[in-house]
C-alpha cells in the first residue's frame, strides 16, 4: 500500500545526446492527461527559464525534445508515468519574470495527426492492421499483447490513422472479443485490453475528494435491427431483430450486414450495439489524491455513496500541483468475450475446458460463490486450475484456484475470464 502523501515527481528533459536533466525545480503547473477519444497523452508545463550549468533553460528545453515524469512514492519505488515530445514551446518575457511554456505528446500523437487511405481485404486479422500502420509511421513496440479477431473489408479515404486503428478496436468489440485501447508505455506502443490492470484501487469516503454522479437513459437503444444488402431496387429486407429495454419506448438502430458478414455475426455485432448502448448508463467524476500509476482504460473501485461498483476510467487529468487526479469513470459491465480466432473461417475457438484443466486467467474479479449477487475481489492474472465447472447453472460458472504465484485467483469467474 502507498502513501499518497508521500508522492514526489521528477521532471527530466533529455536532449539529443542522450543526456537526462531534472528541471522539478523549475517548473510549476506540470500535469498529464489522458482523454477519452485522443489516443495520445498530453503533458502540460511551465518552466522558469533561468540559467542553468547548461546555459538558459530555454536552449535545453527545445520543440521536439524528449520529456519524461517520474512518480516516487514512500516505497521508494521511482516509475516513468508519463512521457512526450515537446510540440507546443512558448517562451513569454514579462515584468515578473522570463517563463517557458510547454505542451508535449507521446509517439501516438504521430497517428493521430497523421491521414492515410487503407483498404484492406476481407480475412485481414486485426494484429497485422495495427502493428502495419505502428511501423508504416515508425511508431516503437516491443511485441503485440492486442486481440487477433479476423475482419470483414474495410476501407478508409482521407482517414487519421489513430480513427482506423479505434474504428478496427471497436470492430473487434462488435465481434465480442472484448474492449481494447491503444496505450504507450515508456515509449512502446501496444493494445491493451481495458481493465487488465493488475492493481486495482478502491476510493472511499477518507480518500476521495469529490464524486459527482450521472445516471441517463437519454442514448438508450432499445431495438436493433439487421438489414441485408439492398436490391436492385434499393429495397433491403429485415434479417434479425433484437430488443432490449423496450419498456423504455421503441429506440431503434439499423446495423447493415456487409456483403461478406455471415448474418451470426452481423448479430453478434448487433447484440454489441445492444450490450454498449442499450443500458441505462451510470458514469461518475471522482477527484482525489493523485495516483499517478492509474491510467485510461484501469479498473477502479469506488466506495462512495450509491456508488459501490467497479468502473473504468475513461479519461484522466493527473495535477502535481495539487497533488490530485480527476476521472471520468463509467460503470463496468460484465462482458462475455469469445476467445481465440481462425484466420482462416473467423470462427471463434470452441475449445471446451473442463475441471482439471490448467487455463491462463486474464485477471479481474473473482466471487464467492456463483450466484449473480455475490461479492467479488480482485484477482491477478496468471495460471490456474478449474477446480469446479458449473456451466449455465451460475453467473459465475467457473472455480478456479491458481497454480502458481502470480496470480491470487480462489473463486468464481466469469466466462471468458481465462483461455
Amino acid at each position: 500500500m502507498i502513501d499518497l502523501t508521500k508522492i514526489q515527481y521528477r521532471v527530466v528533459v533529455i536532449d539529443e545526446n542522450g543526456t537526462q536533466y531534472n528541471i522539478k525545480e523549475y517548473v510549476s503547473g506540470l500535469g498529464w492527461e489522458e482523454n477519452e477519444n485522443e489516443i495520445a497523452v498530453r503533458t502540460t508545463f511551465t518552466a522558469k527559464n533561468s540559467e542553468t550549468a547548461q546555459g538558459k533553460l530555454s536552449s535545453l528545453i527545445k520543440p521536439g525534445c524528449l520529456v519524461g515524469i517520474f512518480a516516487t512514492d514512500s516505497s521508494g519505488h521511482d516509475e516513468e508515468v508519463a512521457r512526450g515530445f515537446v510540440t507546443d514551446w512558448n517562451p513569454t518575457l514579462q515584468n515578473s519574470g522570463d517563463d517557458l511554456k510547454c505542451t508535449a505528446y507521446d509517439e501516438l500523437y504521430r497517428l493521430q495527426k497523421s491521414q492515410d487511405n487503407r483498404f484492406y481485404s476481407s480475412g485481414t486479422g486485426t494484429q497485422s492492421i495495427v502493428t502495419g500502420l505502428f511501423d508504416d509511421f515508425e511508431i516503437p513496440t516491443d511485441g503485440y499483447s492486442g486481440p487477433n479477431a479476423v475482419h470483414g473489408k474495410l476501407k478508409y479515404n482521407s482517414s487519421y490513422v489513430s480513427d482506423i486503428i479505434r474504428d478496427v478496436l471497436d470492430d473487434v468489440k462488435k465481434k465480442g472479443y472484448g474492449t481494447y485501447l491503444v496505450r504507450s508505455i515508456k515509449g512502446y506502443a501496444d493494445v491493451v485490453m481495458r481493465g487488465s490492470n493488475e492493481d486495482v484501487y478502491v476510493f472511499k469516503v477518507d480518500n476521495t475528494k469529490s464524486v459527482s454522479t450521472s445516471i441517463s437513459t437519454a442514448d438508450l437503444v432499445t431495438r436493433v435491427r439487421v438489414l441485408g444488402q439492398a436490391d436492385d431496387d434499393g429495397k433491403s429486407s429485415v434479417e434479425a431483430t433484437l430488443n432490449g429495454l423496450t419498456e423504455y419506448g421503441i429506440r431503434q438502430r439499423i446495423y447493415v450486414r456487409g456483403s461478406d458478414e455471415s448474418l451470426e455475426d452481423a448479430k453478434t455485432a448487433a447484440q454489441e450495439i445492444l450490450d454498449n448502448d442499450g443500458k441505462i448508463t451510470q458514469e461518475l467524476t471522482l477527484t482525489a489524491p493523485d495516483v499517478p500509476y492509474i491510467k485510461k482504460g484501469d479498473l477502479v473501485y469506488v466506495m462512495e455513496g450509491t456508488a459501490d461498483d467497479y468502473f473504468y476510467v475513461k479519461g484522466i487529468r493527473h495535477d502535481c500541483e495539487s497533488y490530485s487526479m480527476t476521472m471520468e469513470l463509467e460503470k463496468a459491465e460484465t462482458e462475455t468475450i469469445r476467445t481465440g480466432s481462425d484466420s482462416n473461417s473467423g470462427e471463434s475457438d470452441s475449445r471446451e475446458y473442463n475441471v482439471g484443466d490448467i487455463v491462463n486467467f486474464h485477471g479481474g474479479t473473482h466471487y464467492v460463490s456463483s450466484y449473480d449477487d455475490a461479492t467479488g475481489y480482485n484477482a491477478r492474472a496468471g495460471q490456474a486450475r478449474i477446480t469446479i465447472k458449473n456451466g449455465s447453472g451460475g453467473a459465475h460458472p467457473w472455480h478456479l484456484i491458481h497454480v502458481d504465484d502470480d496470480s491470487n485467483v480462489y473463486g468464481w469467474v466469469d466466462d471468458g475470464t481465462f483461455d
